[in-house]
């Protein structure tokens, strides 16, 4: 695997004043990829933290808009994992419109490994570390 999709349906909560999506859900959008993301490869962000006293923050990112989405558009989140540090992920996350596959925001999102205890930084366990290498190297 070297992309992970999500599909997204655009609903009216979704929407600003000007009918078009609220620029912060595009984050949300890109959020709830990431989560299914680590899923689909076995891991739980709950059980995470609760097993393993990890958990993902979000660190920094760079977010480009390029296209609005609107009521009730299909969406796709593209996501994959660029770099692999010692105690952080780096996504490239893209949604296209699925009827145009019109690119509407683009952002890389650094994410740290904190043990959730202590809100501290940490290397990613090596499970998970192996798990993402197996899948994306």
């Amino acid at each position: 695997m070297t992309e992970f999709s999500w599909p997204i349906r655009v609903y009216y909560e979704d929407t600003d004043a000007g009918g078009v999506v609220y620029y912060a859900n595009y984050l949300k959008f890109m959020e709830r990829a990431r989560t299914e993301m680590l899923r689909a490869i076995g891991f739980e962000q709950d059980r995470l933290k609760q097993e393993q006293d990890v958990i993902f923050a979000v660190h920094s990112m760079q977010v480009h808009y390029h296209k609005p989405a609107a009521f009730n558009d299909e969406l796709t989140v593209i996501s994959q994992i660029c770099e692999r540090a010692k105690a952080s992920l780096t996504f490239d996350q893209r949604i296209m419109r699925n009827h145009d596959q019109q690119l509407l925001c683009s952002a890389q999102i650094r994410v740290a490994c904190l043990r959730a205890s202590r809100f501290a930084a940490m290397a990613i366990p090596a499970d998970i570390k192996q798990r993402i290498d197996e899948v994306w190297h």
